[in-house]
């Protein structure tokens, strides 16, 4: 907000998008970030889309995690998010899954394209099936239901 104050104050450029971290397993975002690029038309470019790998299906209760999978390195699954909730959420993710015949992945990433401000996405793929993957996120929409279990079991 200072940057953009800034900018109306000298007539500068004001920047027209900014980074963050959003994801079904870590929602921060929507409690100040989201409010103030809505109100300042300021577009989102998310980064950890899939929380890390958390959002891949391959997180479980009472599972651990795949050896080898980023979701098994603690560190880089630690930003936001607890895992009860990350619990639900892949339980109801499941639900949609045999509704859609979508993956996790692409369920995740279509939500984020839904929501206010989201412009695009950064993900990463360690090859090009888990591209190809997420590169199926677009194109269809999660129904206004599904998003709905989603919003509840995420939070």
């Amino acid at each position: 907000m200072k940057s953009l104050a800034i900018s109306e104050k000298y007539g500068l450029p004001r920047h027209v998008a900014h980074q963050a971290y959003y994801s079904l397993a870590g929602r921060e975002y929507e409690w100040e970030l989201m409010p103030l690029a809505i109100d300042q038309k300021v577009g989102t470019i998310v980064w950890s889309p899939l929380g890390g790998g958390r959002l891949t299906g391959k997180i479980r209760r009472d599972q651990p995690p795949p050896a080898g999978s980023r979701a098994s390195v603690n560190a880089e699954t630690s930003q936001s998010g607890n895992n009860e909730s990350l619990y639900r959420t892949v339980e109801v993710m499941d639900e949609i899954v045999q509704e859609t015949g979508k993956t996790h992945s692409q369920i995740a990433l279509n939500w984020l394209l839904q929501r206010p401000t989201i412009t695009t996405i950064v993900f990463g793929a360690r090859n090009e099936a888990q591209l190809r993957e997420n590169l199926g996120a677009v194109g269809w929409n999660l129904t206004s239901e599904q998003v709905a279990k989603l919003d509840a079991a995420s939070f």
